[in-house]
């Protein structure tokens, strides 16, 4: 019997990519370990109420109140509609429906069908301006054809209408992929009934693809009549970011600051290196998502022009089950801060937090907050 001979299989492995991350925006280059620092300690406020409710026609209504650590009382109503435009505007009436060609050649001796292209931006425009015509001397006027009809990628409408207790009524306007996919533009207007703040006015402007995010945000003041811009630009490649902020006021020619930034993104790790202040100040962070179930962050600073550190703050989120979790932070001053959130029902979340100072715990400073939010 002839041996029987094994050959071994070579093992493939296949190496796996880490997904693209979105290029983000400039002030949001160290979002993950700032949101982790930031978001979700309740001990900022006494009492906190948020309730968010949607209309029938989609209208999201978020009215918040907020009691301070001061007893000062504040709150806000705000509305927010988004209408969803279709993607074909057209300037006279609607095409007909494109009949085939053998539609085409029985109709031919007996009426006239014209559907031209008249104007076709390139990538990623892709707006097109269509001359058409249906003219049948055996079909009566109604169903006579002739116009003109512009096709451009499907954009949508934001109005959002904001009030608050101070008398300060906030209206925006933005439209996104008006001009071309990836843009976006928001009118914005703040007024003061009481007059205790000056009106301005904003007009911000925004792009992304793939590989570049930049914005723009232009404010005129009322009172002075002088004009702010403000232009940020981040580039990305294979998760690695670079950005810099740029402010200039044209009433005295001159550039009010700039900041810079570097980084690097994955879905379960960011790290990021700012300048901001005219590079006076140097912050760096980290954010890191260990498992399933628990996040830390880290960020620390230096004071350039002081040469001396200007703060570390640490955090860790643990998530407890699916509608819980708990989070904890402290800094370099010995302040330490508790959260804990729950959703009690499918519309409830309940959120407790405190603040200690633990090198002073025998005496008085210790925050203690609640939030309430509800969702219908």
């Amino acid at each position: 019997m002839a041996d029987t001979q094994f050959v071994e299989k070579p093992v493939v492995v296949e190496k796996a990519l880490a997904p693209v991350m979105p290029v983000p925006a400039f002030s949001d280059i160290s979002k993950a370990a700032n949101d982790l620092i930031n978001k979700d300690f309740y001990h900022l406020a006494t009492a906190t109420l948020d309730v968010k409710l949607k209309a029938p026609n989609g209208t999201n209504i978020n009215v918040k109140g907020k009691q301070a650590l001061d007893n000062v009382t504040s709150g806000s109503v705000e509305a927010k509609y988004t209408d969803k435009l279709r993607g074909t505007q057209p300037a006279v009436s609607s095409p007909p429906p494109s009949p085939s060609h053998q539609q085409n050649k029985t109709r031919f001796l007996r009426s006239l069908h014209l559907f031209s292209n008249l104007l076709s931006l390139p990538a990623p425009h892709r707006t097109q301006l269509y001359l058409f015509a249906l003219l049948s001397p055996r079909q009566p006027s109604d169903k006579q054809r002739l116009g003109l009809t512009l096709r451009h990628p499907p954009a949508g409408l934001t109005l959002t209408q904001n009030f608050t207790t101070g008398s300060l009524l906030d209206s925006k306007a933005e439209i996104v992929d008006a001009l071309t996919p990836g843009t976006k533009i928001q009118l914005q207007n703040i007024a003061s009934a009481s007059g205790a703040t000056p009106m301005s006015q904003k007009i911000n402007f925004a792009f992304k693809n793939p590989n570049v995010h930049t914005r723009a945000f232009i404010t005129h003041g009322m009172k002075d009549g002088n004009i702010n811009a403000v232009i940020d630009a981040v580039a990305g490649h294979e998760g690695f970011v670079v950005g810099g902020e740029a402010g200039y006021n044209l009433q005295k020619a001159a550039i009010t600051g700039y900041s810079l930034a570097v980084g690097y993104q994955t879905p379960k790790y960011t790290a990021a290196i700012t300048g901001t202040q005219n590079l006076s100040i140097i912050a760096a962070s980290l954010y890191q998502k260990v498992n399933s179930v628990v996040e830390v962050g880290i960020k620390t600073g230096f004071d350039v022009q002081n040469q001396k550190a200007s703060g570390l703050e640490v955090a860790s989120k643990y998530k407890l089950d699916p509608l819980s979790f708990a989070k904890a932070k402290v800094n370099d001053r010995g302040i330490a801060a508790l959260a804990y959130s729950t959703k009690l029902n499918a519309g409830t979340t309940l959120g407790l937090g405190m603040s200690l100072d633990t090198a002073k715990m025998n005496e008085a400073g210790h925050k203690i907050g609640t939030s309430l939010t509800f969702e219908g």
